[in-house]
């Protein structure tokens, strides 16, 4: 039997396969296809069965269970290219989601004037009230008009809208109005899916449950018609195992029960390197990581203290807010088909555009600006004949013409360029890492760098130089890092009820029913894979605050009845973990409960990597290459990674080659290679 995992990138997509009998890996890249993303997903897998001497219907009746993580629920809201949406929302709150926390733009400087408003992704026009009310307690104040609730639907089919939102006031406190109206809608405009807040996301604040909802309707259309239509495919090729799709908070879920929640999906594929990146740091001293991911598009930065992988629910993807939790990784358009290009001051800049699968570096031969892999070729950083394992041959002529569009206005020589670029996005990216780091409080030096990603082990050791980090690991599948990271995730999900009162205030048969409610929420969601209650492993939290805060703390509760013991003991870990997390607390105010939250998780399996003997000869290097170091050029030894064995020891400057990427050793470094073929880079003392 074998398990396979598919992350579909914007550059690649990554396959890796797992043998169940023997417990070996075997990965494969294949270009992304942005137009139809199934496409190249299924050109990975009949890659595989090539590897394997199998048609591809023979390998997908052998696979138990296959586990995708996806771009496109990220790439269509930022390009803006979903659903036609209309909204139905209590009557007076549908300015809403325009109106945000009236601040220009939260990522940004309130003051800047020249950042242009925001633009919703559904215009007022699709934006209609209806009368309903519950008041904060839940009780109904106004019953729906369910004439109105008609009108409003009239009106949107008119509209030509492809995917309805629905979005009461209070509906985390009885969905009922909010259930009634999808049906209303549902049965007068057939084939249009219907998104409710109470569904997606039943917790308090308004906006951020509005946004939040929206975003997922405007994602429901094609998100839904991907998902059915590639399991429909993989079934036609006699594919019969299990199916799951990794979550945006780092969890995974079968496809019917995506369906109606898709903006879920959003960050699907960086939501596993995390996971990855702790599973093989788990022998890290301190266990303190930082997993880098660098692709064909982005940087992925996510800080991993202590193996616990963060998660938030205060998220923005491009423009809009997404209060769903989402692992807590942070991206910067810096790939290795990151553009290089010159500003209107005349100085050099890198991405965030990129030249993607299509056309691709200008190395691969379609290309013509110059990028980030162009620059690593003319350095010598990555081989031109060796490229994905030798599938793939780059022109470094075409890398120097395209480097030249930039080192002409900067009157510099292509080389003195390309190093510009290369220096750069190291910069972009180590600027990152230190605002992640400084954010959350804690000092980069105390933690391990984990770089995944095709071109990640190429600026690894470079970019941890500027950081002032000492150690770096470089997984041997490095390249295909978020698709092994998918190995090691659960499956589950997490649930949440809003409950706001003050700590003296909270009943505890309150929250015992609210855990219940979830228990069984989760039960069945469980039942419905197969999947015994046995398993089941739960996880209770809640959200605190003090009283005026506008944000709140995550803290934990434990198993069994809540009592008021329960609930002091609570407040006593809120104010801890406060202090913890912002150097102060203040024991003497008020207290707020706000949300509590359950997460349900099961293990789908279980694997070894293995391992190897070490051995004491010295390694030898298969050829060198003229490479660039700092202002120096050199005969740097270039080693074929599948030659090199556990226990042996390189120091920079030197390349190793592996089939999907390559480490660059800097001077001053030294690699060794671990008993799992991981590369252990060590800064040597100076």
């Amino acid at each position: 039997m074998k398990r396979i995992c598919v992350d579909v990138g914007g550059t690649f997509t990554d396959c890796l396969v797992l043998d169940v009998a023997t417990g070996r890996f075997q990965a494969f890249k294949t270009p992304s296809t942005p137009s139809d993303p199934s496409v190249g997903f299924v050109n990975a897998l009949e890659q595989a069965a090539a590897f394997y001497a199998e048609p591809l219907e023979s390998l997908l009746r052998e696979v138990e269970l296959l586990i995708h993580g996806t771009t496109l629920a990220t790439n269509t809201l930022l390009t803006g290219t979903g659903a036609r949406t209309g909204m139905i929302t209590s009557r007076g709150f549908r300015d809403s989601i325009e109106m945000r926390r009236g601040r220009r733009d939260p990522r940004n400087s309130m003051y800047n004037l020249f950042i242009p408003p925001y633009e919703p992704i559904v215009p007022r026009a699709r934006r209609l009230g209806v009368p309903e009310r519950l008041d904060a307690t839940g009780k109904v104040v106004e019953a729906l008009d369910e004439g109105e609730v008609r009108r409003a639907v009239d009106s949107l089919r008119n509209e030509g809208v492809e995917s309805v939102a629905v979005c009461f006031l209070y509906s985390y406190m009885d969905p009922e109005h909010e259930q009634r109206a999808a049906q209303l809608i549902e049965g007068a405009l057939e084939g249009v899916p219907v998104t409710t807040s109470s569904g997606v996301l039943p917790v308090w604040r308004e906006f951020e449950r509005f946004s939040t909802t929206v975003v997922s309707a405007y994602l429901e259309p094609k998100v839904a018609a991907y998902l059915q239509g590639l399991e429909a495919r993989l079934h036609s090729h006699g594919f019969a195992g299990r199916l799951l799709m990794v979550l945006a908070n780092g969890l995974m879920q079968t496809v019917s029960q995506c369906l109606g929640r898709a903006v879920y999906l959003l960050n699907s594929g960086p939501a596993a390197a995390p996971s990855g990146a702790s599973y093989l740091g788990q022998h890290v001293d301190g266990g303190n990581l930082l997993s880098v991911d660098m692709g064909g598009t982005s940087f992925d930065v996510c800080l991993i203290p202590g193996r616990e992988i963060p998660t938030s629910s205060d998220a923005w993807v491009g423009d809009h807010r997404v209060a769903i939790k989402m692992v807590d990784v942070r991206s910067v358009g810096a790939g290795g088909g990151s553009v290089a290009w010159i500003d209107s001051l005349g100085l050099l800049r890198v991405g965030p555009q990129s030249s993607g699968s299509d056309p691709g570096p200008a190395c691969f031969g379609e290309g013509v600006d110059p990028t980030v892999t162009d620059a690593d070729l003319l350095l010598g950083y990555i081989p031109a004949d060796y490229f994905l394992g030798g599938k793939v041959t780059l022109s470094a002529e075409r890398a120097r013409e395209a480097v030249a569009r930039v080192a002409g206005p900067l009157g510099m020589s292509e080389l003195d360029a390309a190093h510009a670029i290369f220096r750069t996005a190291n910069a972009n990216m180590a600027d990152l890492i230190a605002e992640v780091c400084t954010r959350r409080g804690f000092d980069v030096r105390d933690f391990t760098m984990v770089a995944g990603g095709g071109a990640g082990p190429v600026h690894a050791a470079f970019i941890a130089e500027l950081e002032g980090v000492e150690k770096v690991l470089v997984p041997s599948f490095a390249a295909l890092l978020s698709a092994f990271g998918m190995f090691t995730m659960d499956i589950g999900r997490d649930f949440a009820r809003s409950y706001f009162a003050a700590a003296g205030e909270v009943r505890p048969e309150r929250v015992n029913a609210l855990f219940g409610e979830m228990e069984q929420e989760a039960r069945a969601a469980f039942a419905s894979m197969g999947l015994p209650a046995d398993q089941i492993r739960w996880t209770r939290t809640a959200e605190l605050r003090y009283r005026g805060q506008f944000h709140e703390v995550e803290i934990p509760i434990p198993a069994g009845a809540i009592t008021e013991k329960a609930l002091e003991d609570a407040v006593g870990s809120f104010h801890q973990r406060h202090g913890e997390i912002y150097a102060f607390s203040m024991p003497w105010l008020p207290v707020e409960f706000l949300t509590f939250r359950l997460l349900a998780t099961a293990p789908p399996m279980s694997f070894e990597l293995p391992s190897e003997p070490s051995r004491a000869s010295a390694p030898k290097p298969e050829r060198s290459r003229l490479c660039r170091f700092g202002d120096r050029r050199l005969e740097a030894p270039i080693y074929r990674g599948a030659e090199l064995r556990p226990g042996d020891e390189i120091g920079g400057p030197a390349v190793l080659e592996e089939a999907l990427t390559t480490v660059v050793v800097p001077e001053g470094w030294r690699a060794r290679v671990d008993e799992r073929h991981n590369y252990a880079l060590q800064r040597l003392a100076r």
